[in-house]
Protein backbone atom coordinates (compact mmCIF):
# COMPACT_ATOMS: atom_id res chain seq x y z
CA UNK A 1 0.00 0.00 0.00
CA UNK A 2 2.73 2.65 0.77
CA UNK A 3 4.36 2.26 -2.15
CA UNK A 4 1.53 3.96 -3.98
CA UNK A 5 1.47 7.39 -2.17
CA UNK A 6 4.98 7.94 -3.93
CA UNK A 7 4.38 10.87 -6.18
CA UNK A 8 6.41 11.78 -9.01
CA UNK A 9 9.16 14.74 -8.49
CA UNK A 10 10.40 16.45 -11.45
CA UNK A 11 14.25 15.86 -10.48
CA UNK A 12 16.33 17.22 -13.68
CA UNK A 13 13.32 17.73 -15.67
CA UNK A 14 13.43 20.88 -16.87
CA UNK A 15 10.62 20.90 -19.79
CA UNK A 16 7.37 22.45 -18.61
CA UNK A 17 5.67 20.67 -21.01
CA UNK A 18 7.04 16.95 -19.95
CA UNK A 19 6.05 17.91 -16.23
CA UNK A 20 2.81 18.33 -17.39
CA UNK A 21 1.93 15.64 -19.89
CA UNK A 22 3.54 13.06 -17.30
CA UNK A 23 2.25 14.13 -14.89
CA UNK A 24 5.14 15.34 -12.04
CA UNK A 25 4.42 17.43 -9.36
CA UNK A 26 4.44 21.59 -10.30
CA UNK A 27 4.73 24.25 -7.51
CA UNK A 28 2.53 26.88 -9.44
CA UNK A 29 4.16 30.26 -10.90
CA UNK A 30 2.18 30.78 -13.56
CA UNK A 31 0.18 34.14 -11.96
CA UNK A 32 3.83 35.62 -12.14
CA UNK A 33 4.58 34.25 -15.47
CA UNK A 34 1.39 35.73 -16.62
CA UNK A 35 1.77 39.02 -15.42
CA UNK A 36 5.12 39.68 -16.42
CA UNK A 37 4.37 38.08 -20.25
CA UNK A 38 1.91 41.08 -19.93
CA UNK A 39 2.96 44.14 -18.26
CA UNK A 40 6.42 44.30 -19.88
CA UNK A 41 8.87 42.95 -23.13
CA UNK A 42 12.93 42.83 -22.54
CA UNK A 43 13.39 41.37 -19.20
CA UNK A 44 16.95 39.46 -17.86
CA UNK A 45 16.50 37.80 -14.26
CA UNK A 46 19.79 36.66 -12.61
CA UNK A 47 19.35 33.38 -10.10
CA UNK A 48 21.84 30.78 -8.80
CA UNK A 49 22.09 27.47 -10.98
CA UNK A 50 19.70 24.34 -10.15
CA UNK A 51 17.51 27.22 -9.36
CA UNK A 52 14.63 26.06 -11.82
CA UNK A 53 15.85 29.11 -14.41
CA UNK A 54 15.51 26.85 -17.33
CA UNK A 55 11.87 25.49 -16.19
CA UNK A 56 10.74 28.73 -16.28
CA UNK A 57 11.83 29.78 -19.70
CA UNK A 58 10.49 26.79 -20.57
CA UNK A 59 7.17 27.96 -18.86
CA UNK A 60 7.08 31.18 -20.68
CA UNK A 61 8.02 28.64 -24.31
CA UNK A 62 4.59 26.25 -23.82
CA UNK A 63 2.52 29.89 -22.80
CA UNK A 64 3.63 31.96 -26.07
CA UNK A 65 2.86 29.11 -28.24
CA UNK A 66 -0.53 29.34 -26.88
CA UNK A 67 -0.35 25.80 -24.95
CA UNK A 68 -3.75 26.27 -23.43
CA UNK A 69 -3.58 22.73 -22.32
CA UNK A 70 -0.94 22.14 -20.18
CA UNK A 71 -1.83 25.14 -18.19
CA UNK A 72 -5.20 23.47 -17.10
CA UNK A 73 -6.03 23.56 -13.04
CA UNK A 74 -3.04 26.44 -12.98
CA UNK A 75 -3.96 30.02 -11.47
CA UNK A 76 -2.80 31.95 -15.23
CA UNK A 77 -6.00 29.72 -16.71
CA UNK A 78 -8.37 32.30 -14.88
CA UNK A 79 -6.23 34.95 -15.93
CA UNK A 80 -5.37 33.90 -19.60
CA UNK A 81 -8.71 34.00 -21.79
CA UNK A 82 -7.15 34.21 -25.69
CA UNK A 83 -3.90 31.76 -25.92
CA UNK A 84 -2.30 33.42 -29.06
CA UNK A 85 -0.06 31.81 -30.30
CA UNK A 86 3.83 33.80 -31.56
CA UNK A 87 6.72 32.01 -33.00
CA UNK A 88 9.26 31.23 -30.34
CA UNK A 89 13.08 31.31 -30.74
CA UNK A 90 14.64 29.68 -28.10
CA UNK A 91 18.31 29.57 -27.17
CA UNK A 92 19.78 27.70 -24.42
CA UNK A 93 23.70 28.28 -24.02
CA UNK A 94 23.86 25.73 -21.06
CA UNK A 95 24.83 22.69 -22.25
CA UNK A 96 28.35 23.47 -24.23
CA UNK A 97 31.38 23.78 -23.34
CA UNK A 98 33.04 26.97 -24.71
CA UNK A 99 36.60 26.82 -24.59
CA UNK A 100 37.27 28.46 -28.28
CA UNK A 101 36.04 31.52 -29.58
CA UNK A 102 35.06 28.92 -32.71
CA UNK A 103 33.27 26.61 -30.15
CA UNK A 104 30.65 29.68 -29.19
CA UNK A 105 30.41 30.47 -32.94
CA UNK A 106 29.39 27.38 -33.62
CA UNK A 107 26.98 26.90 -31.22
CA UNK A 108 25.11 30.27 -32.14
CA UNK A 109 25.56 28.92 -35.95
CA UNK A 110 23.46 25.90 -35.20
CA UNK A 111 20.88 27.33 -33.70
CA UNK A 112 20.23 30.25 -36.32
CA UNK A 113 20.36 26.93 -39.00
CA UNK A 114 17.44 25.22 -37.01
CA UNK A 115 15.44 28.75 -36.84
CA UNK A 116 16.62 28.98 -40.90
CA UNK A 117 14.98 25.70 -41.93
CA UNK A 118 12.00 27.22 -40.24
CA UNK A 119 11.57 30.83 -41.12
CA UNK A 120 13.66 30.85 -44.11
CA UNK A 121 17.64 32.47 -44.63
CA UNK A 122 18.89 34.89 -47.23
CA UNK A 123 22.67 34.66 -48.37
CA UNK A 124 23.25 38.53 -47.94
CA UNK A 125 23.08 37.26 -44.49
CA UNK A 126 26.73 36.89 -43.57
CA UNK A 127 27.07 37.29 -39.93
CA UNK A 128 25.63 35.77 -36.81
CA UNK A 129 23.70 39.04 -36.20
CA UNK A 130 22.62 39.91 -39.43
CA UNK A 131 21.50 35.96 -39.36
CA UNK A 132 19.83 36.61 -36.29
CA UNK A 133 18.05 39.61 -36.89
CA UNK A 134 16.88 38.17 -40.63
CA UNK A 135 14.93 35.12 -38.83
CA UNK A 136 13.13 37.59 -36.13
CA UNK A 137 11.82 39.79 -39.16
CA UNK A 138 10.94 36.66 -40.89
CA UNK A 139 9.42 35.05 -38.37
CA UNK A 140 7.48 37.95 -37.96
CA UNK A 141 6.20 38.59 -41.20
CA UNK A 142 5.34 35.37 -41.95
CA UNK A 143 2.86 34.64 -38.55
CA UNK A 144 1.65 38.51 -38.60
CA UNK A 145 2.82 37.93 -34.76
CA UNK A 146 5.90 39.34 -33.24
CA UNK A 147 8.32 36.98 -32.66
CA UNK A 148 9.80 36.06 -28.63
CA UNK A 149 13.34 35.09 -27.73
CA UNK A 150 13.82 33.46 -24.90
CA UNK A 151 17.89 33.01 -23.95
CA UNK A 152 18.97 30.49 -20.87
CA UNK A 153 22.37 31.11 -19.43
CA UNK A 154 23.15 33.65 -21.56
CA UNK A 155 26.92 33.79 -19.44
CA UNK A 156 27.58 30.43 -19.78
CA UNK A 157 30.60 31.26 -21.90
CA UNK A 158 31.76 34.69 -20.21
CA UNK A 159 31.83 32.99 -16.83
CA UNK A 160 33.92 29.84 -18.64
CA UNK A 161 36.59 32.61 -20.05
CA UNK A 162 36.55 34.31 -16.71
CA UNK A 163 40.13 34.29 -16.08
CA UNK A 164 41.54 34.39 -19.50
CA UNK A 165 41.04 38.15 -20.44
CA UNK A 166 41.86 38.03 -24.03
CA UNK A 167 39.12 34.85 -24.54
CA UNK A 168 36.75 37.25 -22.27
CA UNK A 169 37.12 39.63 -24.95
CA UNK A 170 36.08 37.87 -27.15
CA UNK A 171 33.16 36.39 -26.07
CA UNK A 172 32.26 39.86 -25.70
CA UNK A 173 32.59 41.07 -28.40
CA UNK A 174 30.42 38.45 -30.32
CA UNK A 175 27.49 38.37 -27.99
CA UNK A 176 27.34 42.29 -27.66
CA UNK A 177 26.89 41.51 -31.48
CA UNK A 178 24.52 38.88 -31.18
CA UNK A 179 22.56 40.45 -27.89
CA UNK A 180 22.44 43.69 -29.54
CA UNK A 181 19.85 42.56 -32.81
CA UNK A 182 17.17 42.23 -29.24
CA UNK A 183 17.30 46.31 -29.56
CA UNK A 184 17.56 47.18 -33.21
CA UNK A 185 14.74 44.30 -33.61
CA UNK A 186 12.38 45.51 -31.01
CA UNK A 187 9.61 46.23 -33.64
CA UNK A 188 8.98 42.74 -34.37
CA UNK A 189 9.37 41.42 -30.74
CA UNK A 190 6.45 40.51 -28.33
CA UNK A 191 8.84 39.77 -25.13
CA UNK A 192 12.07 39.25 -24.62
CA UNK A 193 13.97 37.08 -21.69
CA UNK A 194 17.08 36.37 -20.66
CA UNK A 195 18.51 34.52 -17.67
CA UNK A 196 22.20 33.56 -16.24
CA UNK A 197 23.85 33.82 -12.75
CA UNK A 198 25.51 37.17 -13.29
CA UNK A 199 24.72 40.38 -13.59
CA UNK A 200 27.13 41.44 -16.09
CA UNK A 201 26.78 45.17 -15.37
CA UNK A 202 26.07 47.33 -18.43
CA UNK A 203 29.67 47.08 -19.01
CA UNK A 204 29.85 45.22 -21.46
CA UNK A 205 27.60 42.69 -23.34
CA UNK A 206 24.12 44.28 -22.49
CA UNK A 207 25.50 47.87 -23.29
CA UNK A 208 22.91 48.14 -26.31
CA UNK A 209 20.17 46.67 -24.43
CA UNK A 210 19.54 49.80 -21.87
CA UNK A 211 15.48 48.94 -21.63
CA UNK A 212 16.49 45.54 -20.16
CA UNK A 213 14.07 45.07 -17.12
CA UNK A 214 16.18 43.80 -14.71
CA UNK A 215 14.21 41.78 -12.01
CA UNK A 216 16.43 39.89 -10.52
CA UNK A 217 16.46 41.98 -7.35
CA UNK A 218 12.71 43.35 -7.23
CA UNK A 219 10.47 42.85 -4.58
CA UNK A 220 7.34 41.33 -6.96
CA UNK A 221 9.26 38.75 -8.40
CA UNK A 222 11.16 37.62 -5.51
CA UNK A 223 9.08 33.99 -5.49
CA UNK A 224 9.56 33.45 -9.54
CA UNK A 225 12.37 30.67 -9.21
CA UNK A 226 12.55 28.63 -6.08
CA UNK A 227 10.04 27.78 -3.61
CA UNK A 228 8.58 29.12 -0.30
CA UNK A 229 7.80 27.59 3.12
CA UNK A 230 4.47 28.41 2.48
CA UNK A 231 4.92 26.33 -0.96
CA UNK A 232 6.63 23.70 0.81
CA UNK A 233 4.44 22.74 3.28
CA UNK A 234 1.17 22.83 0.92
CA UNK A 235 2.68 21.44 -2.01
CA UNK A 236 4.48 18.60 -0.45
CA UNK A 237 2.61 17.31 2.74
CA UNK A 238 3.08 13.30 1.58
CA UNK A 239 6.69 13.61 1.15
CA UNK A 240 6.95 15.55 4.54
CA UNK A 241 4.93 13.07 6.40
CA UNK A 242 7.35 10.31 4.92
CA UNK A 243 10.52 11.68 6.43
CA UNK A 244 8.68 12.62 9.28
CA UNK A 245 7.45 8.98 10.08
CA UNK A 246 11.58 7.99 9.42
CA UNK A 247 13.05 10.36 11.29
CA UNK A 248 10.50 9.97 14.30
CA UNK A 249 10.06 14.13 13.65
CA UNK A 250 6.41 15.72 13.17
CA UNK A 251 6.43 17.26 9.85
CA UNK A 252 6.49 20.75 10.83
CA UNK A 253 10.03 19.78 12.38
CA UNK A 254 10.68 18.40 8.99
CA UNK A 255 10.05 21.56 7.48
CA UNK A 256 11.90 23.71 10.05
CA UNK A 257 15.02 21.50 9.82
CA UNK A 258 14.72 21.82 6.03
CA UNK A 259 14.39 25.41 6.43
CA UNK A 260 18.30 25.41 8.07
CA UNK A 261 19.35 22.84 5.28
CA UNK A 262 17.78 25.12 2.56
CA UNK A 263 16.27 28.06 2.50
CA UNK A 264 17.37 31.60 2.85
CA UNK A 265 18.02 32.80 -0.73
CA UNK A 266 16.43 36.68 -0.10
CA UNK A 267 16.18 38.73 -3.37
CA UNK A 268 14.83 41.37 -1.49
CA UNK A 269 15.66 42.68 1.66
CA UNK A 270 11.80 42.77 2.82
CA UNK A 271 10.71 39.52 0.41
CA UNK A 272 10.53 35.98 1.60
CA UNK A 273 13.00 33.42 2.09
CA UNK A 274 13.51 30.84 -0.78
CA UNK A 275 14.13 27.26 -1.09
CA UNK A 276 16.70 25.74 -3.33
CA UNK A 277 14.06 23.51 -5.68
CA UNK A 278 16.84 21.28 -6.40
CA UNK A 279 17.87 20.29 -3.10
CA UNK A 280 14.40 20.15 -1.86
CA UNK A 281 13.25 17.55 -4.59
CA UNK A 282 16.50 15.29 -4.04
CA UNK A 283 15.51 15.60 -0.14
CA UNK A 284 12.26 14.41 -0.99
CA UNK A 285 13.46 11.83 -3.42
CA UNK A 286 15.94 10.50 -1.23
CA UNK A 287 13.90 10.96 2.67
CA UNK A 288 16.77 12.47 3.43
CA UNK A 289 18.32 15.61 4.60
CA UNK A 290 21.83 15.93 2.64
CA UNK A 291 23.93 18.41 0.32
CA UNK A 292 22.56 17.71 -2.43
CA UNK A 293 23.20 21.30 -4.68
CA UNK A 294 27.02 21.40 -3.87
CA UNK A 295 27.47 17.49 -5.78
CA UNK A 296 26.24 19.19 -9.33
CA UNK A 297 29.75 20.94 -9.85
CA UNK A 298 31.09 23.70 -8.32
CA UNK A 299 32.53 26.41 -10.64
CA UNK A 300 36.44 26.33 -10.29
CA UNK A 301 36.41 29.96 -11.64
CA UNK A 302 35.23 31.11 -7.66
CA UNK A 303 38.25 29.19 -5.90
CA UNK A 304 40.66 30.92 -8.57
CA UNK A 305 38.87 34.26 -7.85
CA UNK A 306 38.90 33.46 -4.12
CA UNK A 307 42.34 32.50 -4.59
CA UNK A 308 43.95 35.28 -6.56
CA UNK A 309 42.21 38.24 -4.49
CA UNK A 310 43.46 36.85 -1.05
CA UNK A 311 40.36 37.44 0.05
CA UNK A 312 39.50 36.87 3.61
CA UNK A 313 37.52 33.68 4.18
CA UNK A 314 36.44 34.69 7.79
CA UNK A 315 34.34 37.70 6.07
CA UNK A 316 32.59 35.46 4.18
CA UNK A 317 31.62 33.03 7.26
CA UNK A 318 30.40 35.80 9.26
CA UNK A 319 28.10 37.54 6.65
CA UNK A 320 29.73 40.83 5.79
CA UNK A 321 28.25 44.17 5.72
CA UNK A 322 28.33 46.00 2.27
CA UNK A 323 26.39 48.46 -0.27
CA UNK A 324 24.37 47.29 -3.16
CA UNK A 325 26.81 48.16 -5.58
CA UNK A 326 29.62 45.73 -4.25
CA UNK A 327 27.42 42.78 -5.55
CA UNK A 328 24.76 43.83 -7.64
CA UNK A 329 26.76 45.13 -10.70
CA UNK A 330 29.30 42.96 -11.83
CA UNK A 331 32.48 43.87 -13.09
CA UNK A 332 34.75 40.88 -13.99
CA UNK A 333 37.99 41.91 -11.88
CA UNK A 334 39.96 39.39 -8.99
CA UNK A 335 40.39 42.00 -6.62
CA UNK A 336 36.80 41.56 -5.92
CA UNK A 337 35.18 37.76 -6.46
CA UNK A 338 32.09 39.74 -4.21
CA UNK A 339 29.52 39.75 -6.99
CA UNK A 340 30.64 36.37 -8.02
CA UNK A 341 29.97 34.31 -5.01
CA UNK A 342 26.88 36.43 -4.39
CA UNK A 343 25.59 35.81 -7.89
CA UNK A 344 26.59 32.00 -8.02
CA UNK A 345 24.46 31.15 -4.88
CA UNK A 346 27.13 31.19 -2.36
CA UNK A 347 25.94 34.27 -0.86
CA UNK A 348 22.61 35.89 -0.04
CA UNK A 349 21.24 39.13 1.31
CA UNK A 350 20.63 38.48 4.83
CA UNK A 351 19.95 41.99 6.40
CA UNK A 352 19.38 45.89 5.07
CA UNK A 353 20.22 48.80 7.36
CA UNK A 354 18.45 51.78 5.40
CA UNK A 355 19.91 54.30 7.11
CA UNK A 356 23.26 53.86 5.69
CA UNK A 357 22.27 51.93 3.10
CA UNK A 358 24.47 48.73 4.04
CA UNK A 359 23.42 45.43 3.25
CA UNK A 360 24.78 42.60 4.84
CA UNK A 361 25.52 39.41 2.86
CA UNK A 362 26.01 35.82 4.73
CA UNK A 363 25.60 32.16 3.77
CA UNK A 364 21.57 31.53 2.74
CA UNK A 365 21.96 28.17 4.63
CA UNK A 366 23.98 25.31 6.32
CA UNK A 367 23.96 23.66 3.02
CA UNK A 368 25.85 26.27 1.74
CA UNK A 369 28.10 26.90 4.24
CA UNK A 370 29.54 23.22 5.00
CA UNK A 371 29.59 22.63 1.06
CA UNK A 372 31.41 25.82 0.40
CA UNK A 373 33.54 25.51 3.27
CA UNK A 374 34.67 21.50 2.58
CA UNK A 375 35.00 22.47 -0.75
CA UNK A 376 37.62 25.02 -0.25
CA UNK A 377 39.54 22.89 2.22
CA UNK A 378 41.63 20.77 -0.90
CA UNK A 379 42.41 24.39 -1.65
CA UNK A 380 44.07 25.95 0.73
CA UNK A 381 45.78 23.04 2.07
CA UNK A 382 46.94 19.09 0.83
CA UNK A 383 43.94 17.41 2.46
CA UNK A 384 41.47 15.74 -0.46
CA UNK A 385 37.73 16.16 -0.62
CA UNK A 386 36.94 13.04 0.62
CA UNK A 387 39.43 13.26 3.77
CA UNK A 388 37.60 16.87 5.00
CA UNK A 389 35.05 14.94 6.48
CA UNK A 390 36.52 12.68 8.00
CA UNK A 391 39.51 14.62 9.37
CA UNK A 392 36.68 17.08 11.05
CA UNK A 393 34.62 14.45 12.40
CA UNK A 394 38.04 12.71 14.13
CA UNK A 395 38.75 16.14 15.30
CA UNK A 396 35.26 16.51 17.06
CA UNK A 397 35.57 13.07 18.51
CA UNK A 398 38.71 14.14 20.31
CA UNK A 399 37.18 17.10 21.85
CA UNK A 400 34.27 15.62 22.79
CA UNK A 401 36.16 13.38 24.52
CA UNK A 402 38.18 16.18 26.02
CA UNK A 403 41.47 15.08 24.37
CA UNK A 404 43.08 18.49 23.48
CA UNK A 405 46.35 16.94 22.75
CA UNK A 406 45.14 14.68 20.32
CA UNK A 407 43.31 17.37 18.20
CA UNK A 408 46.49 19.87 18.51
CA UNK A 409 48.74 16.98 17.08
CA UNK A 410 46.00 16.25 14.03
CA UNK A 411 45.54 20.21 13.73
CA UNK A 412 49.27 20.07 12.89
CA UNK A 413 49.21 17.37 10.59
CA UNK A 414 46.53 19.26 8.79
CA UNK A 415 48.87 22.52 8.45
CA UNK A 416 51.73 20.07 7.23
CA UNK A 417 49.84 19.68 4.40
CA UNK A 418 49.83 23.37 3.25
CA UNK A 419 51.30 23.53 -0.22
CA UNK A 420 54.08 25.92 0.14
CA UNK A 421 53.08 28.26 -2.72
CA UNK A 422 49.60 28.56 -1.00
CA UNK A 423 50.74 29.60 2.72
CA UNK A 424 51.08 33.33 1.78
CA UNK A 425 52.39 33.48 4.84
CA UNK A 426 50.30 35.75 6.39
CA UNK A 427 48.55 35.33 9.50
CA UNK A 428 45.26 35.89 7.50
CA UNK A 429 45.55 32.88 5.49
CA UNK A 430 46.35 30.50 8.79
CA UNK A 431 43.69 32.16 10.88
CA UNK A 432 41.19 31.54 7.64
CA UNK A 433 42.13 27.93 7.62
CA UNK A 434 41.82 27.50 11.35
CA UNK A 435 38.67 29.13 10.76
CA UNK A 436 37.10 27.14 8.62
CA UNK A 437 38.09 23.83 10.31
CA UNK A 438 36.17 26.01 13.11
CA UNK A 439 33.01 26.70 11.19
CA UNK A 440 32.97 23.14 9.52
CA UNK A 441 33.17 21.68 13.42
CA UNK A 442 30.07 23.93 14.06
CA UNK A 443 28.08 20.59 11.62
CA UNK A 444 28.21 19.15 15.01
CA UNK A 445 27.88 21.27 17.48
CA UNK A 446 27.74 25.29 17.54
CA UNK A 447 30.59 27.04 17.26
CA UNK A 448 30.64 30.16 18.78
CA UNK A 449 32.61 33.61 17.79
CA UNK A 450 31.40 36.26 19.24
CA UNK A 451 31.83 38.05 22.57
CA UNK A 452 31.51 41.33 24.05
CA UNK A 453 35.00 42.53 23.96
CA UNK A 454 36.23 41.76 20.84
CA UNK A 455 36.34 37.91 19.90
CA UNK A 456 38.26 34.83 20.13
CA UNK A 457 40.06 32.62 17.37
CA UNK A 458 37.27 30.19 18.05
CA UNK A 459 35.03 28.15 21.05
CA UNK A 460 33.95 25.09 20.85
CA UNK A 461 30.93 24.01 23.18
CA UNK A 462 30.64 20.45 23.77
CA UNK A 463 28.45 18.82 26.09
CA UNK A 464 30.25 18.97 29.06
CA UNK A 465 32.89 22.18 28.19
CA UNK A 466 33.90 25.00 26.53
CA UNK A 467 36.95 25.71 24.49
CA UNK A 468 38.64 28.77 23.89
CA UNK A 469 41.12 28.96 21.20
CA UNK A 470 43.48 31.72 20.36
CA UNK A 471 46.14 31.93 17.79
CA UNK A 472 49.49 33.97 17.63
CA UNK A 473 51.62 33.99 14.37
CA UNK A 474 55.18 34.20 15.62
CA UNK A 475 54.22 35.47 19.02
CA UNK A 476 54.29 32.67 22.15
CA UNK A 477 51.36 30.51 23.49
CA UNK A 478 51.74 32.71 26.68
CA UNK A 479 50.50 36.00 24.56
CA UNK A 480 47.74 33.80 23.54
CA UNK A 481 46.57 32.47 26.93
CA UNK A 482 46.94 36.00 28.21
CA UNK A 483 44.84 37.19 25.60
CA UNK A 484 41.90 34.81 26.30
CA UNK A 485 42.43 36.61 30.18
CA UNK A 486 42.41 39.90 29.32
CA UNK A 487 39.77 40.33 26.56
CA UNK A 488 37.66 38.14 28.68
CA UNK A 489 36.47 35.90 26.07
CA UNK A 490 35.33 33.30 28.88
CA UNK A 491 33.39 35.53 30.80
CA UNK A 492 30.39 34.99 28.74
CA UNK A 493 30.40 31.22 29.67
CA UNK A 494 31.21 31.34 33.25
CA UNK A 495 27.85 30.37 34.07
CA UNK A 496 27.17 27.45 31.75
CA UNK A 497 28.52 25.17 34.90
CA UNK A 498 30.68 23.76 32.14
CA UNK A 499 34.87 22.51 32.15
CA UNK A 500 36.31 26.20 30.91
CA UNK A 501 39.49 25.02 28.89
CA UNK A 502 41.98 28.17 27.18
CA UNK A 503 44.36 26.73 24.93
CA UNK A 504 46.70 29.08 23.98
CA UNK A 505 48.73 28.50 20.38
CA UNK A 506 51.90 30.22 18.61
CA UNK A 507 52.24 29.37 15.34
CA UNK A 508 55.30 29.61 13.55
CA UNK A 509 55.95 31.66 10.33
CA UNK A 510 59.44 29.50 9.71
CA UNK A 511 58.04 26.03 9.69
CA UNK A 512 54.60 27.52 8.88
CA UNK A 513 53.13 25.30 11.57
CA UNK A 514 51.87 24.93 15.40
CA UNK A 515 54.69 25.74 17.02
CA UNK A 516 54.00 25.49 20.98
CA UNK A 517 50.62 25.30 22.61
CA UNK A 518 49.20 25.56 26.44
CA UNK A 519 46.53 24.50 27.95
CA UNK A 520 44.74 25.78 30.85
CA UNK A 521 41.88 24.53 32.90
Amino acid sequence: MEMEQLRKLPIGIQTFEEIRKDNYLYVDKTDLVYQIANVGKPYFLSRPRRFGKSLLLSTFEAYFEGRKDLFEGLAIEKLESKWEKYPVLYLDLNAEKYDCKEALEQMLSRNLSLWEDRWGSDAAEASLSARFSGVIRRACEQTGKQAVVLIDEYDKPLLQALLDEPLLDEYRRILKAFYGVLKSSDRYLRFVFLTGVTKFAQVSVFSDLNQLNDISMKPAYATLCGITKEELVENFRPELERIALRSGISPQEVADRMGQQYDGYYFHPESVGMFNPFSVLNAFDAEELGNYWFQTGTPTYLVDLLKQSDYDLRLLIDGMEVPASAFSEYRAEANNPLPMIYQSGYLTIKDYDKEVNLYTLGFPNNEVRYGFLNFLVPFYTKVTDDKTGFLIAQFMRELRAGNVDAFMERLKVFFAGIPYELSDNTERHYQAIFYVIFTLLGQFIGTEVRSARGRADAVVKTKDAVYVFEFKLNGSAEEALKQIDGKGYLIPYALDGKRLVKVGVNFSKETRNVERYIVEE
